[in-house]
């Protein structure tokens, strides 16, 4: 426990891109000692998996779209919300805001200006957000996901910091675990998932994909699908007529035991799956959603395909013959998948809750603290967002 007990508040949008990192942080600053508060939107609330010590706030939070005239009424809701904020500071009095994105970090961290409360922003993604890329030039931290950050503009190099995105405790407890068997006659099982706007391609395409595997290789599989509900029973249909077994479901609560068993991942591209594949060191196949805000997926899988620890598939290319194809290339050879895994292992970022509560703690108390800083005096990549020095984590 820390020998001084603050308070801090986390914002961010009801998704759970968001939340997620904002529930690791939460229960690694409550570990330490701290009080933490949560400011969200109502679908925020009710996301699953907020630790029971952390009070959540709602607050009314504006968005601000493509038509002009939804604005006047977007501006009133965020200094609505800006208004309440300000009235849990009163109370609550944090030593910081730290803002994840979505629009109710908005109207959170514009009242902690305000009141002149230290504000740190977390970017999950490797392009900055549109709320992120408004709070930039106002807040004293930003903390990255990624070494690559597409529209962080150069004069915030000097206050950004990379410390990766938070996983869940129970999923980084895999991380010390070996790489499941992968033999050439034993079994080979894909974990297949997909968010609400992501699992009815997959659901489409990847059973007839696996069904095209050579015999050798389609004979060992075991399938896991997370599928939507309406589809739930055509693709049983479809891997019963491939007499490929799989079981499927709308939802599993032991997600973290089944990616411990896996060989292969196969879905989209968001920033908590690929934490939590690189945390947890599981080779992957994504298919970045191309409707995501600034094509920001295909964005995040550079890192990871570059390492060698995933492929990657437009969703217009994306066909069971490429599937299968690619497939092929990784879980031929045993130890093909293997090093493909190891890859994936060596773009973790385990410490990530760590690094971000040693930043976010510095205010309130020591002067800030050098993380992992990304400063003016780097290397910066093509699209001028900051790179951090390789780790190596062989």
């Amino acid at each position: 426990m820390t020998a001084v007990s603050r308070h801090f508040v986390l914002a961010a949008g009801g998704t759970g891109g968001h939340l997620t990192p904002a529930f690791a942080l939460a229960a690694e600053l409550h570990q330490r000692g701290h009080h933490v508060a949560l400011i969200t939107d109502e679908r925020g609330a009710a996301i699953p998996g907020k630790p029971d010590f952390l009070p959540a706030h709602v607050l009314s939070a504006g968005r601000f779209g493509k038509n002009p005239l939804r604005w006047p009424s977007g501006i009133r809701a965020v200094m609505a919300g800006r208004g309440m904020a300000r009235r849990l500071y009163e109370t609550f009095q944090p030593s910081a805001v730290v803002g994840f994105g979505g629009y109710p970090a908005l109207p959170a961290l514009l009242a902690a200006n305000a009141d002149d409360i230290p504000t740190v922003i977390h970017e999950q993604n490797a392009v900055l957000g549109r709320v992120n890329r408004l709070l930039a030039g106002r807040v004293d931290a930003i903390a990255t996901a990624y070494p690559d950050v597409e529209r962080l503009k150069p004069k915030h190099f000097d206050k950004t910091h990379l410390v990766g995105n938070p996983v869940r405790p129970q999923v980084l407890v895999l991380r010390d675990e070996e790489f499941p068997a992968f033999t050439a006659d034993g079994l080979f099982r894909v974990l297949v998932t997909g968010g609400s706007q992501g699992a009815r391609v997959l659901s489409e395409i990847v059973p007839d994909g696996l069904a095209m595997l050579p015999p050798a290789l389609r004979s060992r599989l075991q399938v896991t699908q997370q599928c939507r509900p309406e589809d739930l029973e055509a693709v049983r249909e479809r891997y019963a007529s491939h007499g490929i077994p799989a079981e499927l479901g709308t939802y599993f609560e032991d997600m973290q035991a089944r990616l411990a068993d896996a060989h292969l991942f196969i879905g989209r591209a968001g920033a908590s799956t690929i934490a939590e594949l690189t945390a947890v060191g599981r080779p992957a196949i994504l298919v970045p959603l191309p409707i995501a805000t600034d094509d920001h997926q295909a964005a995040n899988v550079r890192e990871v395909v570059k390492a060698g620890g995933a492929r990657s598939i437009r969703q217009h290319k994306f066909t069971a013959n490429e599937l299968a194809k690619q497939i092929q290339a990784m879980a031929q050879h045993p130890e093909t998948l293997a090093n493909a895994a190891h890859a994936s292992w060596n773009c973790g970022r385990p410490k990530a809750a760590s690094d971000l509560a040693d930043l976010v703690e510095s205010f309130g108390g020591a002067p800030i603290q050098d993380v992992i800083r990304v400063g003016a005096g780097e290397r910066k990549s093509t699209e001028g967002a900051p790179v951090a020095a390789t780790r190596d984590r062989a």
